[in-house]
């Protein structure tokens, strides 16, 4: 007869080692998926964020780099409320995610609004700029 130690970490060790269960990464190269739209002379950017709040993250612009950086702690327990995590893949920490947007995109030209998990960025698409040529005008000596 076998008898089981610990039915909890018995039970949840064989779902969880399930490779279909684990697929073989680990969960923070998942972080961050973002997709880019372009539409009506803007940048459409959407980062999952999920499980973090509007003030876990900051969106910074510095010499063409847009940084998005969230950071979301890890809850104190208090010691008589200690628990034994059988598997913990909640991310906690700190992820950060870079995009170079150019040193013509000033701060004025983005636009930014979070909600359900999803930062949503706007861009104005930078206008190409007309280059007049200036007209050098040779002296003909005679």
């Amino acid at each position: 007869m076998l008898i089981r130690n610990n039915f909890f970490n018995d039970f949840f060790g064989d779902m969880f080692d399930d490779p279909f269960f684990n697929r073989g990464y680990a969960p923070q190269t998942q972080l961050m998926k973002t997709d880019i739209r372009e539409k009506d002379g803007q940048y459409l950017l959407e980062i999952e964020v999920p499980g973090f709040t509007k003030e876990d993250v900051k969106a910074e612009l510095k010499d063409g780099y847009l940084t998005i950086t969230a950071d979301r702690k890890e809850p104190v327990e208090n010691a008589d409320e200690r628990t034994k995590y059988v598997r913990k893949e909640r991310y906690y920490g700190t992820m950060k995610r870079t995009f170079y947007l150019g040193e013509e995109i000033t701060e004025n030209e983005i636009h930014a609004a979070f909600r359900d998990g999803i930062l949503r960025i706007m861009i104005d698409k930078p206008q190409p700029k007309k280059i007049e040529e200036e007209k050098t005008i040779i002296p003909i000596e005679g």
